[in-house]
């Protein structure tokens, strides 16, 4: 589980620092208009957070536009306020990823020129402890990006049987005692944070308490595994990732981070998926020339994505887990 934007220090106040804020330059800054150059192209960062990749990409690229998505109304606020005096029109939208489309065309746009994700939990959500995400903060269990839709994970708690528990303790949370802990869960139904990270630190075997040590708190994959569930988070990244490809103009990037696995691999089978030459009969009596090339294709550098520098770790720990890839429209 990592953050999406993280407190350089740590403490939960202070700047807030983009992570890969550098690789995301490098990424997206060749789709769109250069600084020294006219505006050129339309920005979309699907995941605004608190604006600091789009603060970042200003600093290198000049867009004729961006338009900034976080279904976090607590977020948006906040990139307003960070966003304000960009030098290009600025709008932000409040919805989730999923309805980028949707929502693009509403606004009469129809093409874009670069598309950034960062997926996961955002350190806002993480430092405000009364969001529920985080066993640091005894807080009601929420856990719901937008706090206004949805069950929160203490609804999700008080009515799941055992078998579906367990299910989602493996899948989204790679839980080994997945089974044990979905017992011990239901049979207490817990509601706060703090109840959920006792019942999950009494149940975990002690071979596991061992192995993880004191580099991952017992109930870590617990809560990666129901935040992953309350936001429906691979759903929604999969229906990022089949529409904002179609977006891209030629030339057009899509850059997306991900923090585990989990997405991590949902993205790399969908670049590719896009890159591979479109399949051709056997026996067609056609020159190399003329076969079927792909649409896309995975800049140069990022062959197997990028991840964070020595010193941005040292600067930044959560950034540790972090992996970028990229991919660029190459034809219609």
């Amino acid at each position: 589980m990592g953050p999406r934007e993280s407190n350089a220090s740590g403490s939960g106040s202070g700047a807030h620092v983009p992570v890969l804020a550098r690789e995301v330059c490098r990424a997206l800054a060749p789709a769109l208009g250069t600084e020294d150059g006219g505006p050129r192209g339309v920005l979309v960062d699907a995941t605004v957070g608190l604006g600091g990749h789009v603060r970042a990409l200003l600093g290198h690229a000049r867009p004729r536009m961006v338009v900034g998505f976080d279904r976090d109304p607590d977020a948006l606020a906040l990139a307003g306020a960070e966003l304000a005096g960009a030098p290009c029109p600025v709008e932000l939208v409040g919805a989730p990823f999923s309805e980028l489309a949707a929502r693009l065309a509403e606004l009469g746009i129809g093409e874009v020129d670069a598309v950034l994700a960062d997926l996961g939990v955002s350190s806002l959500q993480l430092d405000r402890g009364e969001r529920g995400f985080s066993w640091r903060a005894d807080a009601a269990l929420d856990m719901r990006m937008d706090p206004q839709h949805g069950l929160s994970a203490a609804d999700v708690l008080a009515r799941i049987s055992i078998a579906e528990l367990t299910k989602l303790l493996r899948e989204y949370g790679e839980e080994p005692d997945a089974s044990r802990i979905a017992r011990a869960i239901v049979a207490a139904r817990p509601k706060t944070t703090s109840d959920l990270a006792d019942v999950v630190t009494r149940a975990m075997s002690a071979p596991q308490r061992r192995k993880l040590g004191m580099r991952i708190h017992p109930a870590t994959r617990t809560f990666q595994a129901l935040r992953i569930h309350v936001n429906d988070e691979l759903g929604e990244l999969d229906r990022l990732l089949a529409d904002a490809p179609e977006l891209l103009s030629v030339g057009g990037r899509l850059a997306v981070i991900s923090f585990h696995s989990l997405e991590d691999r949902r993205v790399k089978q969908r670049v590719q998926e896009l890159t591979r030459p479109p399949h051709v009969p056997a026996g067609l009596p056609l020159r190399q020339h003329e076969l079927p090339r792909p649409r896309f294709a995975v800049p140069e550098g990022f062959a197997r994505g990028a991840t964070a520098q020595p010193d941005e770790i040292d600067a930044n720990p959560r950034s540790r887990s972090a992996r970028l890839r990229v991919v660029e429209r190459i034809a219609r």
